[in-house]
């Protein structure tokens, strides 16, 4: 099995990428869903969470609300420090076990789909690491259009917007223009994968 680190900071386009690479039949992995699988109501964070964060952050029906949360820690380095010090740890560990799981069922393309892959650690869990890249306009567009979020949370979550180190990275895809030249680059992508692989 071949897996693929797919990166980039928010609204740069990975997840349109991811969604083209799992129609080539890559088994896709979302590491944002798994991280909040970690502090849902009786997984392995949810306690520590809570207790850092305050009750505020639960709501009537004893899951964490994500909004409110966010609201905490894009405005605060330090708070959404001590949030990824709680989650990415369990994260790392249910990740494993799912590359690890698909590894033995045979998958040939896995692709782990994680903004902070590099910050985090995770590409210990991959063999290749692909860049997303965006021009930061184009993500503020994207971020205003696209999640229904207030102007000041589009702000926060650019200013908390990390550029993954590129030097790491064995494919960069700049999407920076339309989704018809974003296809032509995952195409040339994935078709030089299959080479080098010889999948």
């Amino acid at each position: 099995m071949i897996t693929i680190g797919l990166t980039g900071a928010i609204a740069s386009g990975k997840s349109e990428v991811a969604r083209r690479l799992e129609a080539r039949g890559a088994f896709r992995v979302d590491a944002d869903r798994v991280a909040q699988e970690t502090y849902a109501a009786g997984g392995p964070a949810y306690d520590a969470v809570v207790q850092a964060f305050g009750r505020e952050i639960v709501g009537p029906d004893g899951a964490v609300d994500r909004r409110r949360l966010g609201a905490l820690v894009f405005a605060d380095p330090a708070r959404l420090r001590q949030l990824t010090d709680i989650v990415w740890p369990p994260t790392a560990e249910s990740l494993a076990a799912i590359v690890q799981k698909q590894a033995a069922a045979g998958t040939g393309v896995l692709v782990l789909e994680a903004a902070v892959l590099l910050q985090a650690g995770w590409d210990r869990l991959v063999d290749e690491v692909w860049l997303v890249r965006a021009p930061l306009a184009v993500a503020r567009e994207r971020l205003q259009r696209g999640r229904g979020l207030t102007p000041e949370e589009v702000e926060a979550r650019l200013a908390a917007r990390v550029e993954p180190d590129v030097a790491r990275a064995d494919i960069v895809i700049d999407n920076d223009g339309d989704l018809a030249a974003l296809e032509r680059k995952v195409e040339d992508a994935w078709t030089a994968l299959q080479k080098r692989a010889k999948l």
